[in-house]
């Protein structure tokens, strides 16, 4: 029964934010963001102000949040699942530019929104340390180290801090290529509104995190040979 309610609790909670997230958004675009206050958003969302500010400090991040959706989850979720064969720099890599360059994601209009406005852009920028520790758990899952909790043994091989190290490198790289991407993007929104993306967003993500691939090689190295002892 524990589990149960524990299992309907969180139920609720996703759907909260879902419909908070939703109603941010949908304002946004009706009203233009500077014109939509945390209270129209609770109100559309059917909850009050205060439900709101458990979800979202800012209208900012509420709107952001809707384009972004449950992306963190969603890469570490992608690197967790990749086969045994595939190798960690390759596993993280194409996570996130699969999740990340996804169809459809952010829309245009959304995309025209975050683009144009200062204050979204940076949101939307922000939502990269997000990634991290979810991140940090699936590369320790990936190195078999307990990483993501801590709990190096003391061997002086099996680091701790390994995996919260590249995670949070990979967060850096992708914010580097969203900043370059959004800048060079809002400097081409169309006299008549219409977003045309500069540059690939795919290469941006691919050349940032380029740098990374001999450290998440190198780590995963280590991990193959402390196994085999």
């Amino acid at each position: 029964m524990t589990t149960r309610r524990t299992g309907l609790r969180e139920q609720k909670k996703q759907a909260t934010r879902q419909a908070l997230r939703a109603a941010a958004l949908r304002l946004a675009l009706e009203r233009g963001p500077d014109n939509v206050r945390v209270d129209d958003i609770a109100e559309a969302a059917g909850v009050s102000p205060r439900t709101y500010n458990n979800y979202f400090s800012s209208r900012e991040q509420a709107i952001v949040a809707a384009v972004t959706g449950e992306r963190e989850a969603r890469v570490a979720a992608a690197v967790a699942d990749r086969p045994g064969g595939v190798g960690l720099a390759d596993a993280v890599i194409e996570a996130i530019v699969d999740q990340y360059t996804a169809p459809g994601e952010p829309g245009q209009d959304a995309l025209l929104l975050i683009t144009t406005r200062p204050a979204l852009r940076d949101a939307f920028i922000d939502t990269t340390a997000a990634i991290e520790h979810p991140l940090t758990d699936a590369i320790a899952e990936r190195l078999g180290d307990g990483a993501g909790a801590g709990d190096g043994d003391g061997d002086g091989e099996r680091d701790p801090h390994t995996a919260r190290v590249l995670a949070a490198s990979v967060a850096a790289a992708v914010r580097v290529a969203l900043e370059h991407w959004l800048r060079t993007t809002a400097a081409s929104v169309t006299a008549g509104g219409l977003v045309v993306p500069s540059g690939s967003l795919p290469d941006l993500l691919r050349a940032t995190l380029a740098p990374l691939a001999p450290a998440l090689d190198a780590a995963e190295q280590r991990a193959l040979r402390r196994r085999r002892r």
